[in-house]
């Protein structure tokens, strides 16, 4: 088989793909995972399907799908899935360890960073220059995404639905996802053909490679196969690592101390965010500025740069998040102290549940490969995601590129709508300039942060900004 070498060693299973094998690629797939999930996604398609051949393409996108209807990142989970089918329990650990740990490290070195020299110039010329490009970014997401799952009116109008409701009508994330659902379900057992054919982000371009052509070929792997002891078993463990440090806090510190409510916050979080990376970012970036007051929404679009520029998953954001809430209020620790910790919380919390979530059902889902209701679900959520990531897109633009925002509320409805007069001159510049670059010029992610990031520190050290 293509590039599996075959060992007589233990650690080597039937399909000849040893454990430090895999090891040494998953740390390589994590270290490459920039550009939110889209990009991380395709990273992971061209080792693990196209170079490697461990898996194929049916098998990879069936995965993928059952990914993205669970709450939570999908690649970061992905990675998990493909680690346990490969090495069982031990694989999906280390595979989705390795694939948050480089952005976790880095995410914390910029928090540091942030809150000892934001206030310098150059530092906050850096984020400036970083917010607008990160619209850009947003805005591809919208496109890239709206383009898979747009096929017809009627995802069209799910997608409409979900931005007004969301937008207008402050209708909860996890309802919007709810209904969606429910509503592709039911057109999936229908037979209705705007339903049918989902296939969530894809592979579009790639190298498509048949499982029987690779290690793991057609069939179920023997560990793979539903174990309902294992299951309980492997679930209560996941269960009682992810709450009972939160049960702990509520109950030592208090419901009202910033590290229960982290914990507590991110944990629903965790249970809620369907639809990826940029759904969560709206479901949070809602809560976190607007209600609990943790950070400003210029801050949110500080944290979304540094998750852009670093490896892993766009959703170590959170990271930030917590690690400011916990600094502003740190009570007898020292504030660092306080941001540090609170950032490992907000880390565990949020992707604990990943590995309950595949250690649960994944032996379940590798039973449902091609069923047609699974499929019509996805593609409805999936639409109606498009719609939530453009609300992500705007509450962004209207927030960082002017001074001032108001509500207009009427019928139980709230607009927001900014002061024309209070436009960002230099903010509104650069972001022209990077969706020009992304969109007209198909300059790279990378290259576009680093200018606008270069720019903006131009500016704020010329007084412009």
């Amino acid at each position: 088989m293509a590039d599996v070498a075959l060992h007589s060693s233990a650690d080597v299973p039937a399909h000849g793909i040893s454990f430090g094998e895999a090891i040494k690629v998953w740390a390589r797939v994590a270290a490459l995972s920039f550009g939110g999930p889209a990009g991380q996604i395709a990273v992971m398609h061209r080792i693990v399907v196209e170079e490697k051949r461990w898996i194929g393409e049916e098998r990879f996108l069936h995965a993928l799908n059952y990914c993205m209807l669970l709450p939570g990142p999908e690649a970061q989970q992905l990675a998990v899935y493909i680690g346990w089918l490969l090495h069982k329990t031990r694989g999906g650990l280390v595979a989705g360890t390795l694939f948050v740990l480089p952005g976790f490290l880095s995410i914390l070195v910029l928090s540091w960073i942030y809150v000892l020299l934001g206030s310098a110039d150059a530092v906050a010329g850096l984020f400036f220059g970083l917010k607008s490009a990160v619209l850009a970014v947003v805005l591809q997401a919208v496109i890239r995404v709206g383009s898979r799952a747009l096929r017809n009116r009627a995802m069209v109008l799910l997608a409409a639905m979900s931005f007004l409701a969301i937008f207008v009508g402050q209708v909860p994330f996890p309802i919007i996802v709810l209904a969606a659902g429910l509503i592709g379900y039911a057109g999936g057992k229908a037979g209705h053909p705007a339903f049918t054919g989902g296939k969530g982000h894809g592979a579009a371009g790639g190298t498509v490679v048949p499982d029987r052509e690779t290690a793991l070929g057609e069939e179920m792997p023997a560990h793979a196969h539903p174990s309902l002891s294992w299951s309980l078993r492997i679930s209560g463990i996941c269960l009682v690592l992810w709450l009972v440090p939160v049960a702990a806090l509520v109950l030592l510190l208090g419901p009202d101390d910033v590290f229960s409510r982290i914990g507590i916050f991110f944990s629903q979080m965790a249970i809620v965010t369907f639809g990826g990376a940029y759904a969560a970012l709206a479901y949070v970036a809602q809560q976190a500025v607007d209600t609990y007051h943790w950070l400003a929404p210029g801050e949110m679009l500080d944290g979304l740069g540094m998750a852009e520029t670093t490896p892993g998953p766009l959703i170590m954001v959170l990271e930030f998040v917590g690690f400011l809430a916990a600094f502003r209020a740190p009570g007898a620790l020292p504030p660092l102290v306080a941001g540090t910790l609170a950032a490992v919380l907000t880390t565990w919390v949020t992707f604990v549940p990943c590995f309950l979530w595949i250690f649960l059902g994944a032996p379940f889902i590798e039973k449902l490969r091609g069923n047609r209701a699974v499929s019509a679900t996805l593609t409805a959520i999936t639409a109606a995601v498009v719609g939530v990531i453009l609300n992500l897109a705007v509450w962004f633009a209207l927030h960082a590129l002017f001074r001032e925002v108001t509500d207009l509320k009427a019928f139980g409805l709230v607009l927001e709508i900014p002061a024309l007069a209070s436009v960002n001159v230099a903010a509104l510049s650069l972001t022209v300039a990077a969706v020009v670059a992304v969109f007209r010029l198909k300059v790279g992610m990378i290259p576009v942060l680093a200018a606008c990031s270069l720019a903006g520190l131009a500016f704020r050290l010329t007084g412009m900004a």
